[in-house]
């Protein structure tokens, strides 16, 4: 079985074979076009085929894939199709066999790793392959076999070895430009209440959806008939992915109405479904203080200033 010769140094090994690929054939009749109208990326995608279990495209860049700074050959990747191919926490380990037909013999020149190493594949590395197929040069000369009359045969062989669950994995992203949100809660008829939590409106603040709850007589042993307690919460925690976590910059007040020196918590904090606050945010008797302002005519105003800066998912 001979092989090519160009890039001997690159990991990848080129024998050729006299068998088509087992999983995949993709053809090509019009390649020049490939080459001016791929994608924005430039890129082709092709449909989708099975192997082990999976759905998988391949994916083509007829100039080169200039994202990893390749200029001068052809680039192939085996994708993993769907984003929710796998699930949250596994990998697949696949051996993967990229073929190009020389047309001339009928032979397949096949690339493969050199050292037969598998590839592994995960919510966070879905597409995998050869940077440098075959340069483009080459791939255009006719006594090659691989480009004749503007027609190409790719092909695909993709042998899942093991699949494994593993360990935990998130993704953190940054906000480039945070903003502030503020919101205005005015609360009346405090004392006539018959509830023991108030919830706001939902407000958004950073991309998500907040309210505020207040115990007017304190929540839990911490703050039960002793203070007032406030908290931060998600409006629809129920829409936030599992084990997902925003970070969290956020202020909590009072209103003084009377004198503007207004009683406040701040806080910036990573803040998963149950969201935050304080049990003992006020005393009750510093909060019904006349003189401090906080409740008016039974009316009192909270405020909420918060900021996301950054988002945690689990992949």
């Amino acid at each position: 079985m001979a092989s090519l010769k160009f890039g001997q140094h690159d990991g990848v090994s080129r024998p050729f074979s006299d068998s088509p690929p087992t999983h995949y054939t993709l053809k090509i009749e019009a390649f020049s076009l490939l080459k001016k109208y791929s994608t924005s990326q430039g890129r082709f995608e092709s449909g989708e085929f099975d192997a082990g279990g999976y759905k998988w495209n391949l994916v083509v860049y007829p100039n080169g894939n200039k994202k990893k700074h390749v200029e001068d050959h052809i680039s192939v990747y085996l994708k993993m199709a769907g984003a929710n191919s796998l699930h949250i926490g596994w990998e697949v380990s696949a051996d993967f066999r990229l073929f190009l037909l020389d047309q001339n013999t009928g032979k397949y020149l096949v690339l493969q790793d050199a050292n037969l190493n598998k590839m592994c594949l995960h919510r966070a590395m879905l597409e995998m392959g050869f940077d440098r197929v075959i340069p483009l040069n080459a791939f255009a000369d006719a006594s090659n076999g691989y480009l004749i009359d503007d027609k190409c045969v790719f092909g695909a062989e993709v042998f899942v070895c093991k699949e494994r669950r593993a360990g935990k994995a998130d993704c953190l992203s940054g906000i480039n430009f945070p903003s502030m949100n503020k919101y205005v809660w005015k609360i009346e008829k405090v004392s006539k209440s018959k509830t023991e939590c108030l919830e706001s409106q939902p407000f958004n603040a950073g991309g998500q959806t907040w309210k505020i709850k207040l115990y007017p007589k304190g929540a839990d042993d911490n703050g039960k008939d002793t203070h007032v307690s406030i908290y931060l919460i998600f409006a629809n925690p129920e829409k936030l992915s599992p084990g997902s976590k925003i970070l969290t910059e956020f202020t909590l007040r009072i209103v003084d109405q009377l004198n503007a020196k207004h009683f406040y918590r701040k806080d910036i904090q990573w803040l998963s479904a149950s969201g935050i606050g304080w049990s003992n945010f006020i005393t009750l008797g510093n909060f019904k203080q006349l003189d401090k302002g906080y409740l008016l005519k039974d009316t009192c105003l909270i405020e909420a200033e918060v900021t996301v800066h950054g988002i945690a998912k689990a992949l």
